[in-house]
């Protein structure tokens, strides 16, 4: 199995800065790709950003130019580096992978994983 622990949530005001970090660990073998979703009240998650194991990434059209993803394969980490935020980026953020896992001598196929979720408030 695989835990997913976010951290960097809180409050900021509108036009500032947060980052956020999700660190997986577990019987990892393989991670191939690492997201952030977010959901804010009263609507469905959506899918805010991802990046691939050779770094590719794609955005929500909301997000575009305003957030970063990037992710450290050595450490099984996955950050989301969030500038120029604003009120509608209120929500709680998610980190998701894709991942394999080993038990025994054994691999396990390619499951699907989330984190408990951090807040993010932005105040205008």
């Amino acid at each position: 199995q695989v835990q997913l622990v976010e951290s960097g949530g809180g409050l900021v005001q509108a036009g500032g800065s947060l980052r956020l970090s999700c660190a997986a660990s577990g019987s990892i073998v393989y991670i191939h790709i690492m997201r952030w979703y977010r959901q804010a009240p009263g609507k469905q998650r959506e899918l805010v950003a991802q990046i691939t194991t050779n770094g590719l990434t794609n955005y929500a059209d909301s997000v575009k130019g305003r957030f970063t993803i990037s992710r450290d394969n050595a450490k099984n980490t996955v950050s989301l580096q969030m500038n120029s935020l604003k009120s509608e980026d209120t929500a709680v953020y998610y980190c998701n992978v894709d991942a394999r896992t080993s038990y025994g001598s054994s691999i396990d196929s390619l499951r699907n994983y989330w984190g408990q979720g951090t807040q993010v408030t932005v105040s205008s």
